[in-house]
């Protein structure tokens, strides 16, 4: 059988994975040892992150919701309570938009929920 060398290939994924610690601080971004050992933290933290960042952002919109609706005379548990009871099904990401954006909207909305 013949013989086969690796070379290429070692050098692909070397290259591959020094491409991507690209702007790393330190030796993480030139040794291969340790920027493989950088990426994999960077990663896990990555995908980590991106959980967390929608976990944040549905606080955020919790908050402005909350706010809005104390303004209005009604707590934010028994607003989004009677909004589904009433099945206006509206997110919290919008209803945190039009209480930003457009209050009036939003107090309209609170008053429909408030009648029924």
């Amino acid at each position: 059988m013949a013989r086969i060398k690796r070379g290429t290939t070692s050098n692909k994924r070397r290259k591959r994975i020094l491409k991507h610690t690209k702007g790393f601080r330190w030796g993480r971004k030139s040794k291969y040892k340790l920027a493989k050992q950088a990426l994999q933290k960077a990663w896990s933290y990555s995908y980590r992150d991106r959980k967390v960042k929608k976990r944040t952002n549905r606080q955020l919109w919790q908050i402005h919701i909350n706010y809005a609706c104390r303004k209005s005379g009604m707590s934010y548990s028994k607003f989004m309570g009677a909004l589904i009871k009433n099945k206006i099904m509206i997110d919290r990401k919008i209803l945190s938009q039009l209480a930003e954006t457009q209050p009036d909207i939003f107090a309209k909305i609170v008053e429909k929920v408030k009648t029924n």
